[in-house]
């Protein structure tokens, strides 16, 4: 009896972690870059375009803007406490109620899964296109793309089975992988419009399809573009591993931001120089429309043989990332009681959490299957679009959650944000959540949303249960500040 109480009592998560900080500003700073660069360029650019015709440079300002605001709100949190739990534990630390900061926590969850999804199904795409642009006869279809997806999201559990760290020189050469990539697109939007009886007035020409008015048109594509900006929040995971973060991570964040927008500004300037506004706002490729540019731009070139590939590079490591940081948080809350203990087991040898990786595996088949074959809806759009609604949702949570603990902590940062800044964060976050910010066709982001969030509540709910009838305790987080196991 006395060797069953004392592992229930034991700190299963060990004791504080003693990481090498090895990230200096340099190796930060494209650890920022490559995470927000992404796939989210090559899946929302063209869609952004098709709302707003060739002003599709505005939105990811705007974006960039409503991220930063955030981002101040981040900065001074993770001064405040340096510690790699992220949202969960800010909005422990503001709220204390155990609930909420699992929903946060599960929110994230989602938010990776949504997010590698995303990532796998244009892979899927590129990989396809680039094979059949390559050898021929390569079939394209959407139950191939889809098939491809699922075999890659398999792929990436096997991987994660393994056993894989985040490694930042890996990231490094990813991340200039991705440079070249949209490199390629800026030069040849470059080459476009320096070239004779090009009209640079396109590029201020507002056009939307469905004859929304300006303002509404805005928000819509602001909303699309989110998902583009979104990265950067996961930076303050590495926190711990940081050389002096309480100096360099504020000027690292922001700066990161800032290269991030400009890329994507002449990428958008690029896309509405080389194509046609019609066929931009016709385009329903699940390529991305980075690859008709290339294309239409540079025929007699082979890098548009090329390019596709590039592209593949450029989002499976975005896959590979959030799947791992969504089975690790998986198993930090089961590790934690507040998921149930099933999820944290522990594959022997590789001592890898493969109860949580085939759980949030299956997760990302199930959203795949569903949404192609039973919304008959874009993978891409329906994931990307729900990747940006459930960050958004964390990132009105951060910002109220700043303005709490300016009150209740006692703890002085080494960076605060002006007063206006969170307040201003939460309101602009909170209003791109809205269903006004979403084409009607675009709600099922909504139901995708509930649906998860609906799981791990009743997961949660389950593991209540559990604790209070079974094992006679509370229900509660023991060390959030080491939620990730």
């Amino acid at each position: 009896m006395s060797t069953s109480t004392h592992t229930e009592e034991r700190d299963v998560n060990g004791p504080e972690p003693d990481l090498k900080r090895v990230m200096g500003p340099k190796l930060l700073l494209l650890f920022i870059v490559g995470d927000i660069l992404g796939a989210g360029i090559y899946a929302v650019t063209g869609d952004i375009a098709g709302e707003v015709g060739g002003m599709a440079w505005l939105p990811f300002l705007i974006a960039f803007a409503v991220a930063t605001l955030t981002a101040f709100s981040y900065l001074e949190l993770v001064t405040r406490f340096p510690q790699a739990a992220g949202a969960a534990l800010y909005a422990h630390k503001a709220f204390g109620v155990h609930f909420i900061t699992f929903l946060v926590a599960f929110t994230v969850v989602c938010s990776g899964i949504t997010s590698a999804s995303t990532s796998s199904s244009l892979l899927a795409a590129n990989l396809l296109a680039g094979l059949d642009g390559t050898i021929g006869g390569v079939p394209t279809s959407t139950t191939t793309t889809v098939v491809v997806a699922l075999a890659f999201m398999v792929l990436l559990a096997l991987v994660n089975l393994r056993g894989v760290g985040e490694s930042v020189k890996f990231n490094v050469v990813l991340t200039l992988i991705e440079v070249i990539a949209l490199a390629i697109v800026i030069a040849i939007g470059f080459y476009v419009m320096a070239s004779e009886g090009a009209d640079l007035g396109q590029i201020v020409v507002f056009d939307n399809s469905a004859d929304r008015g300006m303002f509404a048109a805005v928000t819509v594509a602001t909303a699309i573009a989110f998902f583009a900006m979104v990265g950067f929040e996961d930076s303050v995971n590495m926190v711990e591993e940081t050389q002096e973060p309480e100096r360099i991570f504020p000027r690292v964040m922001l700066t990161g931001l800032g290269i991030s927008v400009v890329i994507y500004m002449l990428v958008a300037i690029s896309v509405v120089m080389v194509l046609p506004l019609g066929d931009i706002q016709t385009f329903d490729g699940e390529t991305g429309i980075l690859i008709e540019v290339v294309k239409e731009g540079a025929p007699n070139l082979p890098v548009g043989t090329i390019f596709p590939f590039l592209t593949v590079f450029a989002v499976a490591n975005t896959a590979l990332i959030n799947m791992l940081m969504a089975s690790r948080l998986v198993y930090g809350l089961a590790r934690q009681d507040v998921l149930p203990r099933s999820l944290g087991h522990v594959l022997a040898g590789r001592r890898t959490p493969w109860t949580a990786i085939i759980f949030t595996t299956l997760l990302a088949l199930g959203l795949i299957i569903y949404v192609t074959l039973g919304e008959g809806t874009s993978v891409v759009e329906a994931l990307s679009g729900t990747t940006g609604l459930l960050l958004l949702c964390v990132f009105t949570i951060v910002n109220i959650a700043c303005l709490v603990v300016r009150r209740r902590s006692d703890t002085t940062p080494t960076f605060r944000a002006p007063a206006w800044v969170p307040v201003l964060g939460a309101i602009a976050s909170a209003f791109l959540v809205g269903p006004w910010a979403r084409d009607p066709e675009d709600w099922i982001q909504y139901r995708i949303a509930l649906v998860l969030l609906a799981i791990g509540i009743a997961l949660w709910a389950l593991t209540w249960l559990t604790n209070r009838g079974v094992r006679s305790k509370k229900t509660g987080f023991r060390d959030v500040d080491h939620l990730g196991g």
